[in-house]
């Protein structure tokens, strides 16, 4: 089975849902998973995060009233359930003055999109 290869840009809870259980699911169905974070979502992903994504539209502002499970711990489940992998984008890391200490525990550390896109060549290919 063809790895799952994610790549998370927007800031936004919507998205950021919907990728999160993607990779929680693909994980726990026995696909291998790649999470590659960059732009606005890699604020998200640190030690101390930027805040709480905001909502695109009204499901977004509706998640945020109900007992959804929030995408951090819904990702981190990815990585606890099968064999999941979350990197942060180096250059966004770079642009945004990051350092891999700053990174949430979970995550396993910088990638280049460069190995990103090379060991994404043969999967399934999906961008939030």
């Amino acid at each position: 089975m063809a790895g799952l290869y994610l790549v998370c840009l927007t800031g936004t809870r919507e998205k950021l849902q919907f990728a999160a259980m993607t990779a929680s699911v693909g994980a726990a169905c026995g696909r291998a998973v790649t999470v590659f974070l960059s732009m606005n979502a890699l604020g998200f992903f640190l030690k101390k995060p930027a805040g709480a994504a905001p909502s695109e539209g009204p499901i977004g502002a509706v998640m945020a009233g109900k007992n959804v499970p929030a995408f951090e711990k819904l990702f981190e489940q990815a990585v606890d359930l099968g064999d999941a992998g979350i990197y942060a984008c180096s250059m966004a890391m770079d642009v945004m003055g990051v350092k891999e200490g700053d990174l949430a525990p979970h995550l396993k550390g910088p990638m280049g999109l460069t190995k990103f896109l090379s060991e994404a060549e043969e999967g399934q290919l999906l961008v939030f």
